[in-house]
Order: structure tokens, then sequence, then C-alpha cells
């Protein structure tokens, strides 16, 4: 039974320590849109999206007035297109005009980004997938909310080295292409390994193919309320510690399962999962790195700063995992650069380096998000960065990512302003020692031994 005590801690958690529910994410599936005329397959893609999430942005808008609960974004996310475009495509430029397509359909409906021109090539590319790559940097050149994700390795599979190569190409062709907007681009698109089918979080969103014809896929937020929950057990010892992270994200995961239970009556779709993930924002008392530097951390960045994140990311899925009837996507405790106030100080007073990040991704839940570097970064070094997290999610059975915005015409110490919720951030210094010779080796890294379990 709810009590009024319940009631009243919910409200403070959303007047005063940012709890929000980041995005209703509404995922589509295109594979009956599939048609060999590239005229016809625009416009039957057109319509099934426009069709289906006619709705979401308002049934949105009615639980935030129902419930007084913010709901931040309302996103879509569709069948990997590679997978979609296959027969009507025939080149690049044909796969630049479904990301038009997309971008048209979620101007329609009013969402702010539609996730899923993506590739999954941990193992080989077929023509489509290498065209439909070969696009990325035109296509978020000339779109406005399409987001590109591409998968290049797997525990399963290995790492294809020849597509982390022409992903780091792409990266840095996509910084070109979008200069003119301090390399934008570059933050609409995410390079994978292990990338879940289910994950309501853009960049990186696509509607897998195992997936019910629409779903209703729900990400939660809350790092104030986690670091609000904090203050007030400083210097005790660690199992209370824990056992205040759980409990706290117990009770905000139940926020978020409310919203996908009233989002998927409404619309008459099913419910998919819950991203347990702490999303921080640029906003001042939404932040991770806040909640890490509370638990004692002078600065994140410091030692004990993986432990302290190993900490919070296991807890914050202990605590939720029990709130929702299914829990999916990332889950954890996301730590991008730009959109976290904390990690943007910690980089500037050289507390936190891209090393130091990387080694917080083993135990967090995606990997190197929203890092700003020079824009004179080569394209093999980016595919190195690439190869390294994909080795750390495939060794470890885990989801990691690379977003990373290599800003032309800036350098070390210049700082970089993208807006919104994608926030700013410094440029930060990259290892300059080539690694060039081992990108073009080509071929793919085999699967760990401990992949073989069938």
């Amino acid at each position: 039974m709810i009590n009024i005590f319940e009631v009243n801690e919910t409200n403070n958690m959303i007047e005063q320590e940012s709890l929000d529910v980041r995005t209703i994410t509404l995922g589509i599936s295109l594979l009956d849109c599939c048609d060999a005329d590239l005229d016809t397959l625009n416009q039957k893609i057109y319509n099934k999206i426009t069709t289906v999430a006619k709705d979401l942005v308002k049934t949105g808008e009615e639980i935030e007035l129902s419930y007084g609960i913010p709901i931040v974004n309302k996103r879509i996310s569709v069948t990997p297109i590679a997978l979609v475009g296959g027969q009507a495509c025939r080149d690049p430029e044909d796969f630049v005009t479904i990301a038009k397509t997309l971008d048209a359909a979620a101007k329609a409906t009013g969402v702010n980004f539609l996730g899923g021109y993506s590739a999954l090539v941990s193992k080989g590319m077929t023509a489509a997938e290498e065209n439909l790559i070969r696009s990325i940097p035109m296509a978020l050149k000339e779109t406005e909310r399409v987001c590109s994700s591409v998968n290049i390795g797997s525990t399963k599979t290995g790492i294809n080295m020849d597509a982390v190569k022409l992903m780091g190409e792409i990266v840095k062709a996509t910084a070109e292409a979008t200069k003119e907007n301090d390399s934008l681009g570059c933050a609409k698109l995410v390079v994978f390994c292990n990338a879940p089918d289910d994950n309501p979080f853009m960049a990186g969103a696509f509607h897998g193919v195992t997936e019910a014809d629409a779903v209703i896929n729900v990400g939660v937020s809350g790092p104030g309320v986690v670091k609000h929950a904090l203050e007030a057990v400083r210097g005790e010892n660690f199992e209370v510690l824990c056992e205040t992270v759980k409990k706290t994200a117990f009770k905000v995961t139940r926020v978020g399962q409310l919203v996908a239970k009233e989002a998927s009556e409404r619309m008459g779709i099913p419910f998919g999962i819950l991203d347990l993930s702490l999303a921080p924002t640029p906003a001042v008392g939404d932040s991770v790195a806040d909640i890490l530097e509370e638990m004692g951390l002078e600065s994140v960045g410091a030692p004990g700063t993986t432990a302290a994140l190993a900490l919070l990311n296991d807890q914050v899925k202990k605590g939720g995992v029990m709130a929702s009837s299914y829990v999916g996507g990332l889950s954890g405790a996301f730590i991008p650069v730009s959109e976290d106030q904390g990690m943007i100080n910690a980089v500037a007073k050289g507390a936190l380096t891209l090393e130091k990040l990387e080694a917080m991704t083993c135990v967090c839940s995606v990997g190197l998000d929203m890092i700003a570097i020079p824009g004179k970064t080569s394209a093999a070094t980016i595919s190195g960065i690439i190869a390294d997290e994909a080795a750390i999610g495939m060794v470890n059975q885990k989801t990691t990512a690379v977003r990373i915005i290599p800003v032309i015409g800036k350098d070390v110490g210049d700082q970089v302003e993208f807006g919104g919720l994608l926030g700013y951030a410094p440029v930060q210094p990259v290892n300059p020692y080539s690694c060039e010779k081992f990108i073009s080796r080509g071929g793919r890294i085999p699967a760990p031994i401990h992949s073989f379990k069938n």
C-alpha cells in the first residue's frame, strides 16, 4: 500500500533532485517495408513510422500531466536500415534517401531523435551494409534527428577489424562533413561491441530483428536522487553505502515501470523493457561524477574511481531489477563526458584522462561516450580507440561503445559546445603514437575461448 510518505518522497525526487524518465522509445519493425523499388521502400517506411508512432508524443505528454513525472524525450527506434534497404539500395547515395525519409518521419511524429540507421557487421559485411556505412557521413550531414550505429564485434563472433578500420575513417569523415557545427554529426554516431537489441537510449538505439512488430522501451534516470540519498550516509561503511544505492535505484525504477505500463496500455503496444541506466545531463546536480565524489573521491579520476563506479553500477542493477517486470537495454551508469557537469569539471582540471575513462568502461554500462578529441586525430588512431573498447566488451561479455568526436579545427585546451542534453566538453589529448600498421592488417580478431558455450 502506497502511503503519503512515499508520495512526498517521490515529489521531492522530481522537484528537487532531477528525477525524470529520460525517454520513451517506440521500437518499430520495418521488415515488412522491404521492397526492390527505392521510391516504394521510402514511402512504406514513412507510412509505417507515422502510422504506428502518431500518438507517441501526445501519450507521453498526457502521462506527464497525469502523474507529474517529467518525460524528457520521446523517441523512435527502427530495424537496422542495412537490413531493410538491401534490395533497393545499390550505392551509398540510395541509403541517404532513406535517412532523409526517416528524418521526415521523425519530424512528422514530433520525436527528438530516431535511431536505427544502423548495420550489424560483427563477423562480416554484405554489400548493403558497407554501402550504408559509407553513407553515414552524408546521411548525418543532411538530417537533423537521425542517429546511426554500427556493431563491429561481439563475444560470440570476435571483432571485425575490417569494419573497425572503416569506422575510424567514417567517424573522421562525419566530423569533416559536419565541421560547420563543431563536428556534431559524430554525436549521433555510435560504434558498438555486443550491441543490445532493445536499447532505448540514443544515439545507439535500434529495433532488433527478434523484437515484436512494435514495442515500448523506457529509459529512467536519477543521478541527483542517488547523490542526495548518499549525502545522508556520509562516512558510513560499504554495506550501508551499497544498501542506500540499491534502495534508491528501486524507487527510481518503480517510476519508470509506471510510465512504461501506462504508455503501453494507452497506445495498445506491448511493453518491451525498462533500462535502469543512470543517465546524467549537463544540469548541475544531475551528475554520475557527483555520486562518485559523494562516495569519497576528491575528484573523478582519482585512484579508487573504477572501484566506486563498479559498486554504483552493480547496486543500481540489483535494486532496479526487482522493480520492473522486464529489464534490458544497457542498465547501469553512463559516463558521457559532455553530458555530465562533474565529468566536464574533472577533465578540465586534468583529473580525468582518456586512459582512465577507458579503465572505467570495464565496469560501467557502455563505453567512451561524448568525448571531444583534436580534429587532427588520424582515422587509424580513432580505429585503435574503437578496437580497444570492443576488446573490453568482447572479453568481458558486456556492451561497450565509442561515441567520440574529433572536432575539426579544435585542439587540446579548446572547448566545444554541442547544446541541449549533449552539453559541452573540453578537447582531450590523445596518445600520439601510431597504431596504423596494427589496424591495417585486415580480417577478424577471433572470439575469446569462453565464448564457446553451445
